[in-house]
């Protein structure tokens, strides 16, 4: 299981956000995202580059620590 940080998450609707954004990224699954920590946690099929991982997030607006 893979772990990344993610900043500006305030609500369970940001959570939700991530969430999805995560799952849309091919070969990513079991996204489970905490709101108290801001860290999202992930399998991956395959190893996802950070920069995939970092595009989907910010494209959301929040940030995202790899």
């Amino acid at each position: 299981m893979r772990t990344i940080s993610v900043k500006g998450m305030s609500c369970p609707h940001c959570v939700k956000s991530v969430t999805q954004a995560l799952e849309k990224i091919e070969g990513v699954s079991q996204v489970k995202v905490d709101l108290a920590t801001g860290k999202a946690s992930f399998e991956e099929a395959k190893p996802v580059p950070a920069e995939v991982l970092k595009q989907a997030i910010t494209k959301i607006g929040f940030e995202v620590e790899v």
